[in-house]
């Protein structure tokens, strides 16, 4: 009776480990009848790479040597502003759908703008939109000219962004452009600050000058750890004024100079507080002329009576009205020349009001790298300097 049950458990237990065993088989199998896309679904996407302000145009090669390609050229290669030498706001490198499906590197990069006319149905480019597209979308973009771009992000790797312009004609193409493009470069900017940023603090930053900043100005900063202090003055507030300038006339310190050299570039950085009285501080000849006043008494080369000065007799220098951190800016960019010395280059001023204090602060950066591009050192500090809070 014993050995009759030990061979009916023995059974048992032989036929769950066969169920077992097939149920395995079986799980293995499905698994290995998955076509290649539903396993590309299962693994990660790979990193996108590319640098910042570079932008892979996908259109036909007939429209990119043509007019078409020669409007997104006017556009997306527009001037940054300002340099002493034209340096465009992208860099542009062109591909066709075919190029991009040909090589799978090509599909990896960050930024993409894809641009076709719905109507060509024999447009490789338009294909690859309008599969995009897909459903309501495209049914809308078909029937509705206002809907002409739209934003897509990794669709072949993570960290990506692809923008879509699209038409249903040729006219309608070229109108969407010139109105769009603005949109578009900005979307671009704003993805783009991540990696300004990590280019920025690549190395961390300087405790030493944060707390500096903050106990002098009342200002946080986030300066990069290769900067370093090269001047801090105490002045006093009136500078723009008719008082005489001694040093001791103001207990504490009202200028910090901090820059950076390396073997390309000298960038600096100097800040300046002075106390709020009217809304005419705010003016853009009376920010040239304080930026003047300052560069002319601290801020020289080793030439002896030498001094910085904003060119603005040659050359333009443009303002805006921004926020900082919520509060109120002007900002200027413009060139700057270092009189009795053959220097200059490009700047990025922002006049602060810190209203808790009572007080402005004018934040600027320039630059000076002869034979070097100087768009992505110019954006560099852009980001360093609105980084600040007040």
């Amino acid at each position: 009776m014993v050995q009759k049950e030990y061979l009916v458990l023995h059974l048992n237990s032989f036929i769950m480990l066969k169920y077992i065993y097939f149920a395995l088989v079986a799980i293995l199998l499905s698994f290995a009848s998955c076509s290649a896309d539903n396993m590309s679904t299962i693994a990660p996407l790979p990193l996108a790479v590319g640098n910042t302000n570079e932008i892979r145009i996908v259109c036909d090669l007939e429209d990119w040597e043509g007019p078409l390609g020669d409007s997104i050229r006017y556009h997306f290669q527009a001037p940054f502003l300002i340099l002493p030498n034209p340096e465009p706001m992208f860099d542009l490198k062109h591909f066709t759908a075919e190029e991009i499906f040909n090589n799978e590197l090509r599909r990896n990069l960050r930024t993409y703008v894809l641009v076709g006319n719905l109507s060509d149905q024999n447009s490789p480019t338009t294909k690859l939109i309008m599969q995009d597209l897909n459903g309501e979308k495209l049914r809308r973009a078909k029937e509705d000219p206002s809907y002409n771009s739209m934003i897509g992000k990794n669709k072949w790797a993570t960290g990506q962004v692809l923008v879509y312009l699209f038409g249903n004609n040729d006219q309608a193409l070229y109108k969407n452009i010139r109105e769009k493009y603005p949109t578009i470069a900005r979307r671009i900017n704003d993805f783009d600050q991540e990696k300004i940023q990590r280019s920025a603090y690549v190395y961390g930053e300087s405790n030493l000058l944060n707390s500096k900043m903050k106990e002098l100005m009342n200002v946080e900063m986030h300066i990069p750890s290769d900067y370093e202090l090269a001047l801090e003055r105490s002045v006093p507030a009136s500078i723009e004024g008719n008082t005489q300038v001694t040093e001791d006339a103001v207990p504490g310190i009202d200028l910090v100079w901090m820059k950076r050299n390396s073997d390309k570039e000298l960038s600096n950085i100097f800040a300046y507080s002075l106390p709020y009285t009217s809304k005419e501080q705010f003016k853009k000849q009376n920010i040239i002329d304080l930026i003047n006043q300052i560069g002319k008494k601290y801020i020289s080369s080793t030439i002896e009576d030498s001094y910085l000065v904003v060119n603005d007799v040659d050359l333009p220098v443009f303002s805006t009205d921004i926020k900082i951190n919520g509060s109120y800016a002007v900002e200027l960019r413009g060139i700057w020349e270092m009189e009795n010395d053959f220097m200059g280059g490009p700047f990025v001023s922002y006049l602060v009001h810190n209203e808790k204090d009572g007080r402005l602060v004018l934040l600027n950066g320039f630059v000076y790298a002869p034979s070097e591009a100087k768009r992505n050192y110019m954006q560099e500090i852009a980001v360093v300097l609105k980084n600040s809070k007040f």
